[in-house]
């Protein structure tokens, strides 16, 4: 009997090996659902308190990014002179690398204010917009229609300071000086504006079309004196490089010239 019940019990083992069972039951029952860890509760969240000054450690100012220190330099100038004075305050990279700080040419009191987009070489070497071969083009080119710059016109740019190697200006320096810009044009007050290029064009306009989309007609210009009517045309560097462009810059000129005149409206 016993030697039989003992062949049951290695029968019953061997059973189990085949079915994989290798690990022995203990003698009382585990609880597992007792071994896990216990879920904790979030911890509650910790609110922001001010800073508190600790003794001999200052708390340092909010410093305001570039373009909200050039917007509130260019609101407190009072007149032209106040604003080139705060342009040359201005904190831009091309500040170090340029040599002279381009402001304006001509006669703020014509009522034709022309925006070009910045300095070249000779620019930047005299101080004065438009002076180099593509200065001396756009003169003749106006002269044709009548207008000096001595006596009709005021020339400008949308960037005070020459970027390195003539480059096309960015969009970052572009914002930068934009208040400039306009309260330049707010304190000159004139009756109509020329944007000379695609980089003006688009900047004023708030276009992404191209200079030769633009040209050709008035647009409105939002400016803080109000909206004034600008033409956008080529910029003189192009035409030196694209002479057969310049039958549609004298289409510009006639179309200028004509309005100014009284002889047609800006559209």
């Amino acid at each position: 009997m016993e030697a039989g019940y003992r062949e049951e019990l290695l029968a019953a083992l061997r059973l189990q090996l085949e079915w994989g069972v290798d690990e022995a039951l203990e003698a009382a029952p585990i609880d597992r659902f007792a071994l896990r860890a216990p879920v904790m509760p979030p911890p509650p969240p910790v609110l922001a308190t001010p800073a508190v000054p600790q003794a001999g450690r200052p708390v340092l100012p909010l410093v305001p990014p570039p373009a909200a220190a050039a917007a509130a330099l260019a609101a407190a100038a009072q007149d032209l002179a106040a604003l080139k004075s705060a342009i040359a305050e201005a904190d831009s990279p091309l500040r170090e690398t340029a040599t002279n700080l381009v402001f304006s040419d001509g006669v703020a009191e014509s009522g034709l204010m022309m925006i070009g987009e910045a300095p070249g070489a000779d620019e930047d070497r005299l101080g004065r917009p438009f002076v180099g071969v593509s200065g001396q083009l756009l003169d003749r080119m106006l002269d044709s229609i009548g207008l000096k710059r001595s006596e009709n016109f005021y020339l400008t740019n949308i960037l005070p300071w020459r970027p390195p190697g003539n480059r096309t200006p960015t969009d970052a320096e572009i914002t930068l000086f934009l208040p400039f810009l306009m309260r330049h044009i707010e304190l000159v007050r004139p009756r109509h504006l020329v944007l000379l290029g695609g980089v003006s064009a688009k900047a004023l306009l708030r276009a992404k079309d191209g200079i030769t989309r633009l040209r050709g007609r008035w647009h409105q210009v939002e400016t803080p004196a109000g909206p004034l009517p600008g033409l956008a045309t080529l910029h003189p560097a192009y035409l030196l490089r694209t002479p057969s462009a310049k039958r549609e810059a004298w289409a510009d000129l006639v179309l200028l010239k004509r309005t100014i005149t009284g002889d047609a409206a800006p559209q």
